[in-house]
């Protein structure tokens, strides 16, 4: 399947330089499914393997971004898209990739929120690096009021984003939380009128496109390998990452274009 074509629960745009993954279920609130998780797998790949890409944003149709599992599936009454199961028994791994729980793409992703993030919602979001959201989005871990738990990585993740006190509230009350709310414990980063989100992260990726790629690449690659090192490895893993950066031309460019005053045309090289 061309990831042009994305699935059925999955659409793909581009806009330039920005690859829009559309969680595209909203009957369901874009509850996760199998052809879902297999468009967001082959976005995250087409993603990496695509040099014209050089962000990603990531939404949801309808009003909402992911309201987390099908759990009418999870009773056993049955999942969406049978016809991809064999694309999940050919990669057991898939779905933990599609959730970034397993992968992480090389190009910057941009959550845009609105309406409902929760459950799985909120753990594909631990996934994202920036993160926008409407200011009626809504967020929160619910697993436990199932009997449940959330296992696409937030007790993992979310202590390592926000302070562990938060972290530790949102997984053992499973209350819902306002974008206020989330925006002040630091799990997202804007908060805007509703229905603004995508122009908002489109905004960001645009001003993300503008930069040196290879330099955004090894910086956001650099801020994740040394995320766990003391500091005195994680500064000599800074420098292996960056000093070959500085003997690339597109370094080259955007110095004489700052010379020249003008816009740097970068080429990736």
């Amino acid at each position: 399947m061309d990831v042009a074509d994305g699935t059925e629960h999955l659409s793909v745009r581009r806009a330039g330089a920005t690859l829009i993954l559309t969680l595209n279920r909203p009957e369901a609130k874009n509850a996760l499914s199998l052809p879902m998780l297999v468009g967001l797998h082959d976005g995250w790949l087409a993603a990496d393997e695509d040099d014209g890409i050089r962000s990603i944003v990531l939404t949801g149709a309808g009003g909402a971004f992911c309201a987390g599992m099908d759990l009418k599936a999870l009773a056993g009454t049955g999942m969406a898209g049978e016809r991809y199961r064999d694309r999940l028994r050919s990669d057991p791994d898939l779905h933990w990739k599609a959730m970034l729980r397993h992968h992480r793409p090389r190009k910057p992703v941009i959550a845009a929120v609105e309406g409902y993030c929760v459950a799985g919602g909120t753990e594909i979001l631990q996934g994202t690096d920036i993160r926008v959201a409407g200011e009626s989005a809504t967020f929160g871990l619910f697993e436990v009021r199932r009997g449940l738990f959330p296992i696409g990585g937030s007790t993992v993740r979310l202590p390592r984003q926000i302070p562990r006190t938060h972290a530790l509230e949102m997984l053992l009350t499973g209350r819902p939380y306002t974008a206020a709310e989330a925006a002040a414990i630091g799990l997202i980063g804007h908060v805007v009128p509703d229905g603004t989100a995508l122009e908002k992260a489109l905004a960001i990726a645009e001003q993300i496109n503008a930069c040196g790629p290879l330099a955004v690449e090894a910086v956001k690659a650099s801020v994740y390998e040394t995320a766990e090192m003391t500091e005195a490895d994680g500064l000599a893993a800074e420098l292996k990452r960056g000093w070959p950066v500085f003997d690339t031309a597109d370094a080259k460019e955007g110095a004489r274009a700052f010379a020249e005053k003008r816009e740097a045309v970068f080429r990736r090289a």
